[in-house]
């Protein structure tokens, strides 16, 4: 049986007029989008071993792979590593005029009174930079020689939708393709056998209600969707869909595989549409992946020293501890671009209670994941990111009282640190003023540590760039420099 024959006679009249139309006026629309179709042509000119783009990196790299641990909800600058022991003169009086200078607030526009809240954590100086580090975060403190902290982030964003968006897309509106997207895009990945860009989710220890995070913030945009990231679950089904039906064996769904392939292949080559070469890749990809990700998920060959070392949650799927551990046996496998998401830092209220939960679920795993990739070899190839998408006022939102308070959303500064390939270790970055509210010196925009994670994979971030609707697009728009004073 002729298979291509049998479809052309099931072609219904609108799909035959939708064919015999192509041909007109073919040449205008040529013309029209010539230099995507250059574009798209030179899209196609893959490295085959990687799928990245010929020509990428465009430097020496220092960094392989990301792994970039997003706490999501906005972590306080001033409970955890910007320290401001002179809050305490100010305690309980109106934030100065000279200080806030106008600048808008998310949640507290209504509140009567802004007054000064100074951290009821203490703090104290690490490592060989006499870093201060918040008490909650004993043991990110003994790691603090190998880390890059960054006082001085700031955002664009107040709110947290545009916020995480913006710091995982470079654009506070939905619809651009996520970092991790861009670099599956352009580097592609070393493992064929797992996703490029792979995404972990766990829940808050915090008490309150947290924000909820949406899939496309690791989705593709406009990049074939290929590029976007899957999302691994905890349980028996980590990839849904993934596993074969009862009574389906392997050489089985191989057949299955090579007949839809074929099936595809036709259509592909009749409608030139690229989303058909990227469900081929797919369906292979899974099928791949059939066995290495049980043997990814697979802990039992790790030995105690490894669970002691991430925490007793790490033994648990699914969170934030098993999923550090995750990420390193991910990163073991070459997988690009690894994406951790921790809800439960949104503290509007009960801050000393829940900042408490978070950092104590949070700081052991956080640590373990930098001291195991080091003594593995891989923290001098991979790039480790933490933080949120901005911090925390000074001053209280709500009641506040000598041992309980909230913070509102601050964009204007907050701390992330980053280590790993390329990065200095044991620095410390930018300073803010005596209320944590401005910064003072060495600004960090979102922008600019997006350039600066591309430059550790040796990627110049204003030539990573799609065409899209006549306009050449990039991650970090038209703005972004590398800080050129956290490179080793």
């Amino acid at each position: 049986m002729n298979t291509q024959h049998q479809l052309d006679l099931q072609l219904t009249r609108r799909q035959l007029f939708g064919l015999t139309a192509q041909g007109i006026g073919i040449g205008a629309l040529a013309s029209l989008l010539g230099a995507d179709l250059i574009a798209a042509t030179a899209d196609a000119q893959r490295d085959p071993k990687t799928g990245g783009l010929i020509g990428l990196p465009h430097f020496a790299p220092k960094a392989k792979r990301v792994i970039f641990l997003h706490q999501s909800g906005g972590p306080s600058q001033l409970e955890t590593f910007d320290y401001k022991p002179g809050l305490a003169k100010y305690q309980g009086t109106q934030i100065p005029d000279s200080v806030r200078q106008g600048q808008r607030v998310a949640q507290t526009m209504g509140q009567a009174s802004l007054l000064v809240a100074r951290s009821t954590f203490a703090f104290s100086r690490h490592g060989q930079a006499g870093t201060w580090v918040s008490d909650l975060l004993p043991h990110t403190a003994k790691i603090v020689d190998d880390i890059t902290v960054i006082k001085t982030m700031n955002t664009d964003a107040i709110n947290h939708d545009p916020a995480i968006t913006f710091i995982q897309t470079g654009f506070q509106q939905p619809g651009r393709p996520s970092m991790g997207a861009w670099l599956s895009y352009g580097l592609g990945s070393e493992n064929q056998n797992l996703p490029a860009f792979v995404v972990l989710l766990s829940q808050a220890h915090a008490i309150n209600t947290d924000q909820p995070l949406f899939s496309r913030l690791w989705a593709s945009g406009f990049l074939p969707s290929s590029y976007q990231g899957v999302r691994f679950r905890a349980g028996n089904a980590p990839v849904l869909f993934l596993e074969d039906p009862p009574g389906i064996t392997k050489p089985t769904r191989r057949q299955m595989l090579d007949a839809v392939t074929a099936l595809d292949a036709m259509n592909r080559d009749v409608y030139g549409d690229p989303e058909i070469e990227t469900r081929i890749k797919q369906y292979e990809m899974a099928y791949r992946m059939q066995t290495s990700v049980p043997d990814l998920m697979d802990l039992s060959k790790e030995p105690d020293s490894v669970f002691e070392l991430y925490g007793p949650e790490s033994r648990k799927p699914g969170t934030y501890a098993a999923n550090c551990l995750l990420a390193r046996r991910l990163a073991e496998r070459n997988v690009r671009f690894i994406q951790l998401y921790h809800r439960g830092w949104d503290q509007h209220k009960d801050l000393p209670r829940d900042l408490a939960l978070q950092c104590k679920g949070t700081d052991q795993p956080t640590a373990a994941l930098i001291t195991d990739l080091k003594q593995r070899g891989l923290l001098d190839d991979t790039l480790v990111v933490w933080g949120g998408e901005f911090g925390r006022t000074v001053f209280s939102q709500g009641k506040l009282t000598d041992v309980n308070y909230g913070r509102d959303h601050h964009p204007r500064n907050f701390c992330m640190w980053i280590a790993g390939g390329g990065i200095k270790r044991g620095s410390v970055l930018g300073e803010t003023d005596d209320f944590s509210y401005n910064v003072v010196a060495d600004p960090v925009s979102v922008y600019d540590l997006q350039a600066t994670i591309l430059h550790a994979l040796g990627i110049d971030h204003k030539r990573l760039t799609y065409r899209f609707q006549g306009r050449d697009f990039r991650l970090t728009d038209v703005h972004g420099e590398v800080v050129e004073k956290i490179l080793a």
